[in-house]
């Protein structure tokens, strides 16, 4: 089995190396390639990575290469994991919001917006050229905004399945609190990548008794401070939203954060300096402590199971994914690409039924779902009035003064990733 990593010179990389060595028996890989256009951090990262299959006596062959041809050239699943335009793309995402009084981060909102705008293209040229070079291969997308990006992929064709590691954490934090495995515990996971909700949790399956109550009952605090929301927002909601649903729940408060306090572009630039140097030590053969606090927590484990269900093998029945809506949620499109709890095989992600949702949270979903339309619009056909139009339907942006504004200020910062600009 052959598969490949694109973005492989990532600072991530070795969390996913490590998973792939340990869980060799789910996804047993025999050939391994990271693509990577930064030939010095690739070196790093792959030398790191071959070191770790060794240490846990992995066979499978690493190969790192800057031709992105060559390296999806019989793939089996492509891993997409890229970031256009770097840390310091992020940065700036995450700061030029911040002068029109709206949340600066890289996923959402303005910052959002642009990350898509750079990434669309660039990743449907490579799923073009993954296409001609293997047609049957699987493209797995963690990029970043992943809705988006899978929305844009399969829109184009492409055998795609996006990618978020905030389910896999929520049920890792839940099974801890309760006692039980990780593979016990079943969510029910609704709503679009990084606007989710935990309405239920289930030990036992997807029919097993929803804990959640019991869960907020003693263990509430706890949960409300990872998520940096106060406890009685919990008990009211009776559900888990996503961390991300912060920046709406508490818009102000965390604009008023952001203008006192680095950035978060300028914590993991620091950390990443930190990490390949690290990576550099040649006695180093498993991945550094620090690189939890880079984020991504447990994207092995959910892209070892993933990629093992759709290439046949034995990962689970049932996963977190992010694929086409095909009535799941009547009140959006079929083609809107929602994340969900799917089975998922080797002919791809089937969303499992899902109860109605409160309109609280199918307003919400709805409201985001016409931006992604909007914003898909903008990256795959260019233009100012595009832009201003999906920035005016995003509710962190919402009037017509700030999405001038920001509009400006997103072509200004990202004019030479934009070919229409």
């Amino acid at each position: 089995m052959k598969l490949t990593v694109v973005g492989g010179g990532s600072t991530y990389t070795p969390e996913l190396i490590d998973g792939f060595a340990r869980l060799r028996d789910t996804l047993p890989i025999t050939e391994l390639v990271l693509v990577d256009p930064a030939a010095e951090r690739l070196d790093l990262v792959g030398g790191l990575a071959r070191r770790i299959f060794a240490k846990q006596d992995h066979e499978g062959k690493i190969t790192t290469t800057s031709d992105l041809d060559a390296g999806v050239d019989g793939a089996d699943a492509v891993l997409l994991q890229l970031r256009v335009g770097g840390q310091a793309a992020r940065q700036q995402d995450e700061t030029w919001p911040l002068e029109c009084g709206c949340v600066g981060q890289e996923t959402t909102g303005a910052g959002g917006l642009a990350k898509a705008l750079r990434t669309v293209p660039v990743v449907l040229d490579i799923a073009e050229r993954v296409r001609r070079a293997n047609p049957d291969a699987w493209i797995i997308d963690f990029t970043n905004p992943v809705g988006i990006v899978t929305r844009a992929l399969l829109q184009a064709g492409h055998k795609a399945v996006g990618l978020c590691n905030v389910a896999i954490g929520f049920q890792r934090k839940f099974a801890g609190l309760l006692g039980v495995a990780p593979s016990e515990v079943h969510l029910d996971h609704v709503g679009l990548n990084h606007l989710t909700w935990e309405r239920a949790v289930r030990v036992g399956g997807p029919e097993g008794e929803n804990v959640l109550p019991g869960l907020l009952a003693e263990h509430g605090d706890t949960i409300a401070d990872d998520l940096r929301l106060p406890r009685p927002v919990l008990d009211r909601l009776g559900v888990v939203p996503s961390y991300y649903l912060r920046y709406f729940y508490a818009h102000d408060e965390v604009v008023r954060e952001l203008g006192t306090k680095p950035s978060r572009a300028a914590e993991v630039a620091a950390m990443e300096r930190e990490l390949l140097e690290m990576y550099g030590d040649p006695a180093l053969d498993e991945k550094p402590t620090l690189l939890a606090k880079r984020g991504g927590a447990f994207y092995s484990e959910a892209a070892v199971d993933l990629a093992a269900s759709l290439l046949g093998g034995g990962g689970s029945p049932y996963q977190v994914v992010n694929t086409y809506n095909n009535g799941t949620l009547p009140f959006l499109p079929d083609d809107a690409v929602i994340e969900t709890q799917a089975a998922v095989g080797a002919r791809g992600a089937a969303p499992l039924p899902v109860a109605p949702l409160d309109p609280l949270y199918a307003g919400l979903i709805a409201n985001i779902t016409a931006y992604e339309d909007l914003a898909l619009e903008a990256a795959l056909r260019g233009g100012r009035d595009r832009v201003f139009k999906a920035l005016l339907a995003h509710p962190l942006v919402g009037q017509y003064a700030y999405a001038d504004g920001l509009t400006d200020r997103l072509i200004a910062h990202n004019r030479e990733h934009l070919a229409w600009a």
